[in-house]
């Protein structure tokens, strides 16, 4: 972390995913108000607090990229850049609160806006999907693309901003969808991608050295980490939207996050997906936000005895 100083950011927006219940959004809205409630905003101790309330949820699917909630997505995107953009060469930390993954896109404008920075894309799923692959019209499937200048301009190349990242300052690891299919497009990308077999072979140390050696090597102003709680083993967060068996167990989480932000490189970071409506009695909740304390203060404790 390049700050014992964090700022904490509100984003709920639930946009770029799809119901899955006719009679009911998807509850990742709720995220921060959850979090709260079960004392993260307590822990974390921030200098200040932002929210940004979304758009109402809508279905709406625009014909022209294939993609839902497109005007909508780009507003509020537009906003989270303008809210966030001035802290990020403040010397604090932002630390991000979703909603989906589409949230990465207003996020990523605004390190575009401040510089050029590095990406640790650490996630169950790719994201690296393209509209006319999509079964959903998500954004939230296909965020990834979108920030490395893939898809429809409409959204990769807001405010003519186009690629918000370079795609060889992107890793993107832990995806355990293993259909040929699905990560064709990012085996053909520039992207560094490690998927959950390919991680735990190469180990969890060595793959945050070589990400952090990239940072070095290419000299970047700094990198954020975006971190969707579906990597995590399904047996420990089954609270989202698309489960798959397996996934990282928390010892081996802990020590991927621990490595990352040790760095004094580490400058932001998102939390997306956790639902809700899907820990009624916040049992997932509670084990996540008691691990995530455990590592943001680990780290600060480590950071104090090197003074």
């Amino acid at each position: 972390m390049n700050s014992h100083i964090i700022n904490l950011f509100e984003f709920p927006s639930n946009l770029g995913l799809k119901k899955t219940r006719p009679e009911l959004e998807p509850g990742v809205k709720k995220l921060p108000s959850w979090f709260r409630k079960h004392h993260f905003h307590e822990r974390i101790q921030p200098e200040q607090i932002f929210t940004l309330n979304p758009p109402e949820y809508s279905m709406d699917l625009d014909e022209k990229t294939g993609v839902r909630n497109v005007e909508k997505i780009i507003n509020y995107a537009e906003k989270q850049a303008a809210l966030l953009s001035p802290y990020l060469r403040q010397g604090s930390f932002q630390l991000i609160l979703g909603g989906d993954c589409s949230i990465m896109i207003g996020n990523a404008i605004a390190l575009r806006q401040q510089g050029n920075y590095g990406l640790f894309y650490l996630d169950g799923h790719t994201d690296f999907m393209l509209p006319d692959r999509s079964q959903t019209g998500g954004a939230a499937g296909m965020d990834l693309a979108f920030v490395t200048g893939y898809g429809p301009e409409k959204l990769s190349n807001i405010l003519h901003l186009k690629p918000y990242i370079q795609e060889q300052n992107v890793w993107c690891v832990g995806n355990r969808e293993y259909d040929p299919g699905y990560v064709q497009p990012i085996l053909e990308s520039g992207i560094t991608y490690l998927d959950l077999k390919t991680l735990r072979a190469t180990g969890m140390q060595r793959c945050t050295t070589q990400f952090l050696q990239m940072v070095e090597a290419q000299k970047l102003d700094g990198f954020f980490i975006h971190l969707d709680v579906d990597v995590l083993d399904d047996a420990i967060m089954p609270a989202v939207d698309s489960r798959e068996k397996d996934g990282l167990s928390y010892p081996e989480f802990n020590s991927l996050l621990y490595n990352l932000l040790s760095s004094p490189k580490a400058i932001g970071m998102e939390i997306t997906i956790l639902d809700p409506h899907l820990d009624k009695d916040g049992k997932y909740t509670t084990q996540f936000i008691s691990e995530f304390i455990t590592i943001i203060e680990a780290v600060k404790t480590t950071s104090d005895n090197s003074k």
